[in-house]
């Protein structure tokens, strides 16, 4: 069975001080749901958000990592120096990754590889522009992005995956994919899989939903047959928001 998971990406927000606040917060808490939770801090609070978690249901991940071991990349953060804080898992792909800091598909699929090559999970994250939808290229846009990124990769390797479906033009905006467009692309997802990797591999990745997920529209969206939770932005710097999606399931 596909696990359900809820993720909450904090982009660049929250110092040192609000980081240890927030989670706090969540601590308090209760996860009614089956639903896997996830919080992605910035870089300078993994450590302490680990710590602070540890001892939770609650796993910290990375928002971006370089494909390198090590050298002279000013900057960056490897797999090792994640790995030797506790952090197992690891965002890549996400949209503002690709406009702002012109990543490719070449190259994720080298972040990818580093990753999983040190036994850690990614969340791949893709997704269409407005452009794209409104001309009718969604499927072919999200086809290309995965393929390029991914399908490389022998079969196997999709148990340390999990697949985020971010229609571009959803995200930070307050316009969300209707739960039957969602849906819609999450099933074109799960078959494009099922093409190259069979259906028992498609059927055992979960694939999230990352695009203005809220408390009144998270239960609608996870009701839908191939939407497996979702990759939360700005309502996952709100405790109370944020565990309302979770509940959602």
């Amino acid at each position: 069975m596909r696990k359900q998971i809820v993720a909450g990406n904090w982009k660049m927000n929250n110092d040192l001080a609000q980081t240890e606040t927030l989670i706090t917060a969540l601590k308090s808490h209760k996860n009614t749901s089956n639903a896997e939770v996830m919080i992605a801090p910035t870089a300078t609070n993994l450590w302490q958000a680990y710590n602070s978690l540890k001892n939770s249901n609650i796993e910290v991940v990375a928002q971006n990592m370089h494909f390198a071991e090590n050298g002279a990349y000013t900057g960056e953060i490897s797999a090792n120096m994640l790995k030797s804080i506790g952090i197992n898992t690891v965002i890549l792909g996400h949209s503002e990754r690709r406009e702002y800091f012109n990543e490719t598909d070449e190259l994720l699929a080298k972040k990818v590889d580093a990753a999983l090559a040190k036994g850690m999970n990614v969340i791949f994250c893709f997704g269409e522009e407005l452009a794209d939808r409104k001309a009718g290229n969604q499927e072919k846009v999200v086809e290309s992005q995965i393929k390029n990124a991914l399908f490389h990769l022998e079969g196997s390797a999709f148990r340390n995956i999990i697949l985020a479906y971010e229609p571009v033009w959803a995200i930070g905006t307050g316009e969300t994919a209707s739960p039957d467009q969602a849906q819609e692309m999450h099933a074109f997802i799960r078959k494009t899989l099922a093409d190259k990797y069979g259906s028992d591999i498609a059927e055992s990745v979960s694939i999230l939903y990352g695009g203005s997920v809220k408390p009144n529209n998270a239960e609608e969206i996870f009701s839908k047959t191939d939407v497996d939770g979702g990759l939360i932005g700005g309502a996952s710097l709100n405790a109370e928001d944020f565990f309302a999606i979770v509940n959602a399931f």
